[in-house]
C-alpha cells in the first residue's frame, strides 16, 4: 500500500472522528480513545484517502485493520490500495459484505470471534430484572447494603484517583508485570491522562469511605451506542463491579439505547464474563485476505 503513514494525533482528531461518524458501524476497535490508547503498543498510525482513513499497526508486525470512512457506495474493486492484494484484520461484518460484493472470488474472509464486540441493551443491565439477572442484581444489592458509597461522574479532577486505583488493582494480581496488564496499564494512563482533550470521554466513579474503589471510562460511537474500554475495581469487594456497571448506566447513559462492552480476545474467563450479561447482539468481524486484482 503506497499511503504516507504516520503516527496517530490529537492534532486529527476532529477530521478523524468524521470520518468514523460516516462509518456504517462503528466498532470499538477504531473509535478515537481506543486508538489513542493502544497507539504505543500497537504501533497504531494512519494514512488519510480521499474518502477513507487507513490505519495499520506496526507492532509487534506490519498488519492492516479496516478504513475508517463511508464504505457504501465506494469502488471497492477499483481501489488502488486493494489492487496488489493485502491482509486485513478487524473488519466489521457491513464492510467484509460490501467487499465481498465487490471483491468477489478475490476475497477470503475467516471469521474472527475472538475480536466480536458484545452488545448490551442499556435498559435491561439498569434495571437487571428477571431470573437471567438475578445472580448481577443480588451483588449489586450487597454492595449497597455493606458500603456506605457515592457514585460520581468522571471529570478530569478525578484523573490521579483513577491513576492510583489503577496502579493498585495492577499489584493485586500474581502477574503484575505481564506483558499485557503492562499493555493495558500503559493504554489506560494515555487515555486518562489526556481525558481533557480526548473528545466525548466519559465516567463513572465509585467512592466508599472518601476513597475511589471503582472507576468506568467510556465513549460515545454514535447517537444510540457507547463504549465501555476501561473498567476497574477494588480487589475483594463483593458486588464493585455490577455497581459500577449498573451505576454507570443508570446515571450517564441517558439517551444510549446499546453499550459496547468491547471483545473477549479469546479469554475464556472474560467470555464466560461477558456472556454472562446475556449480550442481545455482537459486532462481528472479520479476516480478510484479499488477491491481487
Amino acid at each position: 500500500m503506497n499511503k504516507d503513514f504516520e503516527p496517530i494525533s490529537l492534532a486529527g482528531r476532529e477530521q478523524y472522528l468524521a470520518a468514523y461518524a460516516a462509518c456504517p458501524q462503528h466498532p470499538s476497535d477504531t473509535s478515537f480513545a481506543n486508538l489513542w490508547g493502544w497507539a504505543e503498543e500497537y504501533g497504531l498510525e494512519w494514512a488519510w484517502g480521499s474518502q477513507c482513513v487507513w490505519i495499520r499497526q506496526t507492532k509487534p508486525a506490519l498488519r492492516y485493520w479496516a478504513p475508517v470512512g463511508p464504505w457504501d457506495g465506494l469502488p471497492w474493486n477499483e481501489c488502488p490500495s486493494l489492487a496488489q492484494g493485502m491482509e486485513v484484520i478487524r473488519v466489521p461484518e457491513t464492510l467484509a459484505l460490501l467487499w465481498q460484493e465487490h471483491l468477489g472470488d478475490r476475497l477470503v474472509l475467516t471469521e474472527d470471534r475472538d475480536n466480536w464486540d458484545y452488545l448490551y441493551d442499556v435498559t435491561e443491565l439498569i434495571e437487571l430484572r428477571g431470573n437471567v439477572h438475578h445472580k448481577k442484581k443480588n451483588h449489586l444489592n450487597g454492595f449497597k447494603k455493606a458500603y456506605q458509597y457515592e457514585y460520581r461522574s468522571m471529570t478530569p479532577d478525578c484523573v490521579e484517583e483513577a491513576l492510583a486505583l489503577q496502579a493498585a488493582w495492577r499489584g493485586w494480581h500474581d502477574t503484575p508485570d505481564s506483558p499485557a496488564l503492562i499493555a493495558e496499564n500503559n493504554a489506560i494512563e494515555r487515555v486518562l491522562t489526556r481525558w481533557d482533550v480526548l473528545p466525548g470521554l466519559m465516567g463513572g466513579a465509585l467512592h466508599v469511605g472518601g476513597a475511589m474503589v471503582a472507576f468506568t471510562v467510556a465513549e460515545p460511537l454514535d447517537k444510540e451506542t457507547l463504549v465501555i474500554h476501561f473498567e476497574k475495581g477494588q480487589a475483594g469487594m463483593r458486588g464493585v463491579y455490577q455497581a459500577i456497571n449498573q451505576m454507570f448506566l443508570a446515571h450517564d447513559a441517558n439517551g444510549y439505547k446499546v453499550v459496547n462492552r468491547e471483545q473477549d480476545l479469546g479469554d475464556e474467563g472474560l467470555r464466560k464474563a461477558k456472556l454472562s450479561y446475556h449480550p442481545i447482539g455482537f459486532l462481528k468481524k472479520y479476516h480478510a485476505r484479499i488477491l491481487p486484482r
